[in-house]
């Protein structure tokens, strides 16, 4: 690839909904620029610092260009360089020594910066192999979509719906970290005369776009969001027509309501009843409204589906499923109505469950770590200390597996302390990609020859089905063949199937087929009744609350209530919790702790001090952050760090019976909960 050339693609963060668009300039094998996509229909040309800084990948002396075997013991993290040959011999030596399903795969994000092929793959090769693997949205935005899927709402409109039609937008843990497209739709719905509510538990980015900023303690979401229906019904605001066509359950739901009443949502949530009915009016009255919810962090919490469950009845009341400017907006997890990829592997037969699966249940892969049923763990592009809930559990379960592979751009520290073997991943610049907004698809071409002996994952797994004997493995001419059977879906304007050249001809942009802003116009929604259910007979047998419900947290003998989340200079753990990037380890030098000034006068604490968080579960250290932009008895911390899931609680959200009962969306994240407490280092 010789010669100053200019390539259109994608940034590799995987902040989705959002994905935005770059433009890179290349010459002779190296990166001479990178910037915004101005013709980007989703981003429009912006791209954060986490975005800027990925250009810092490359000729970086901290990323891994060979193969690496471990010398001396686990944790030394002493390395020696070894061949491919050798790499692959490990690997599948390490296979054939146990059975199957004794061998897993876990993916996190950093397996799919260049769109759906990787983990696609993955999944193919587990299933032919008959290896152990799981859902990754379980440390993300599963117990989100759970909470909707049960009501029957995980459609959602678009930001464009919102920018021209809401009147009312509340962003409920919404953060413009996980969404930063969505600033500039809220700007051009504000200046349209849209009135904005943030409703979070910090005042973050989001709150400067917002005309007023509800804070509310962790967890307490759902008693709000029950408070508000209590109103919207008690009030008769509510749209007796749409109830009665497209809802199940609203006689139980309405008597279940009496006594969620605001006075009694004051007392948990800290916010005054009149306050309440005033939102309540608000969102029934000055409509359409749209409720923009966050993906992952206000779920993290040990009823953590119940939020989402009771949020989403809002628009039903209210009858606003189905319109423009109303329902719900964009969201981590979710698309609008319109076709997407093909599903590629739709010539693969479903393996019924055996005894001996794993499901994709945290606190079930955690047990199965540390009970010593897995004998080989390959991990692609995730540092499981950090991602996993009650990361000393997971430390003793890695510590008992028998081989441990890591695939990555950088060390981590899950591969520092466990791997046996680790392999040099490309990076976004050096494969063919594919990436989906929410509205439209996106090709990322190919722009750089893999750095030293990094090879593409999609190569390493179809060398090691071919080791194997695993046969259909990769049914396709080429790489670009196989990104063509994710585009079939599409068809072009004479009907045919949308492929890789003519998706280059339209400038590597493509609007969604049989795309519609507004969700539900056909008020179809996705349950067995296709109605919104209040009542909701699979939660029911399941042993869940069949109403939304609102369950206080268990007392702690810790005072502080700790949580986590995303910020716009760090995504997760990527790049080795972001140091491995000159721009982002100097935004992130280390852990932050934000803690109210009542609780650190308490506890002499001043700015910048250096503290300890600490329960009974483990320790770490940080750096104090004091501000009034979070309440009195909560602390909360980027996500991302290793010591954060010190102290946090593995234990599981939903029972086994219940974690498939919503398709497609295991109700299998851990709880995260943690109380500490916080004091001078």
């Amino acid at each position: 690839m010789v010669g100053k050339r200019q390539i259109t693609t994608m940034c590799p963060m995987n902040c989705m909904p959002t994905q935005c668009g770059m433009t890179v300039e290349v010459e002779n094998n190296k990166l001479l620029s990178l910037k915004g996509d101005q013709q980007n229909p989703d981003s429009r040309g912006f791209l954060c610092i986490r975005g800027r800084a990925s250009q810092e990948i490359f000729e970086n002396p901290k990323r891994l260009l060979h193969p690496l075997r471990r010398v001396g013991e686990r944790g030394e993290n002493t390395w020696e360089q070894c061949s491919w040959e050798d790499a692959y011999t490990m690997i599948t030596e390490s296979i054939q020594r146990t059975q199957p399903d004794r061998v897993g795969l876990w993916r996190g994000h950093g397996a799919g910066t260049t769109g759906p092929m990787n983990n696609t793959l993955l999944s193919r090769f587990g299933m032919l192999g008959g290896f152990q693997q799981w859902s990754t949205s379980i440390v993300c935005w599963a117990m989100g979509g759970y909470g909707l899927g049960l009501t029957g709402a995980l459609k959602t409109n678009t930001k464009e719906d919102m920018a021209a039609n809401a009147q009312t937008i509340l962003l409920w843990g919404a953060t413009l970290a996980s969404q930063p497209d969505l600033a500039p739709h809220l700007v051009e719905a504000r200046k349209r005369g849209a009135y904005i509510i943030h409703i979070d538990t910090r005042r973050t980015e989001a709150s400067r776009h917002a005309n007023e900023v509800i804070l509310l303690p962790p967890g307490s979401d759902a008693a709000l969001a029950l408070a508000l229906a209590h109103v919207i019904v008690q009030e008769d605001m509510h749209n007796q027509e749409f109830i009665e066509r497209h809802t199940l359950g609203f006689d139980q739901f309405a008597t279940h309501l009496q006594q969620y009443t605001p006075e009694w949502a004051s007392a948990i949530t800290g916010i005054e009843p009149e306050r309440i009915r005033g939102l309540a009016r608000r969102y029934a009255q000055q409509t359409p409204a749209t409720i923009v919810m966050g993906g992952s962090s206000m779920f993290k919490h040990q009823h953590g589906w119940e939020p989402a469950r009771a949020i989403a009845c809002l628009p039903a009341l209210t009858g606003q499923y189905g319109l423009a400017g109303g329902g719900l907006g964009q969201r981590h997890g979710a698309s609008p109505e319109g076709v997407g990829y093909a599903n590629v592997l739709a010539d693969l037969t479903p393996q019924a469950p055996s005894a001996t699966s794993i499901p994709s249940h945290m606190t079930s892969i955690t047990e199965a770590l540390v009970n010593r049923s897995l004998d080989v763990l390959l991990i692609c592009g995730s540092n499981m200390l950090s991602t996993f809930a009650d990361s000393n559990a997971i430390a003793h379960g890695l510590e008992q597996t028998g081989f441990i592979m890591s695939y990555d751009l950088f060390m981590n520290e899950t591969a520092r302390r466990y791997a046996d073997l680790i392999l040099p991943a490309t990076a976004w610049l050096e494969v063919m990609g594919l990436k989906q907004t929410a509205t439209h698809i996106y090709l990322m071409e190919q722009a750089l020859q893999p750095a030293g002996e990094a090879h593409s994952l999609i190569t390493i797994i179809r060398e090691l089905a071919r080791r194997l004997n695993i046969d259909n493995i990769f049914p396709w001419r080429d790489e670009e063949d196989y990104i063509n059977a994710f585009l079939s879906a599409q068809k072009t304007e004479t009907g045919e199937p949308l492929t890789v050249e003519h998706l280059r001809q339209q400038k590597g942009y493509w609007q969604k087929n049989n795309l519609s802003h507004i969700a539900y116009l056909d008020h179809n929604f996705q349950t067995s009744s296709h109605k919104v259910e209040f009542w909701s007979e699979r939660a029911q047998q399941a042993g869940l609350a069949p109403l939304p419900s609102y369950t206080a947290p268990a007392g702690d003998e810790y005072p502080l209530r700790f949580c986590q989340g995303r910020t716009l200079t760090a995504f997760h753990a990527f790049f080795d919790e972001g140091q491995a990037l000159p721009t982002l380890a100097k935004a992130n030098p280390r852990p932050e702790l934000w803690i109210h000034p009542v609780d650190a006068q308490k506890r002499h604490i001043e700015r910048g001090t250096s503290i300890v968080i600490t329960n009974k579960r483990g320790q770490f250290e940080a750096q104090a952050h004091v501000t009034e932009d979070i309440l009195p008895g909560t602390v909360w911390m980027r996500d991302g760090w290793v010591g954060v899931n010190r102290v946090t609680s593995g234990a599981p959200i939903v029972p086994l019976a219940a974690n498939d009962i919503v398709s497609g969306i295991p109700g299998g994240q851990a709880a995260y909960d943690a109380w500490v407490e916080v004091g001078a280092k």
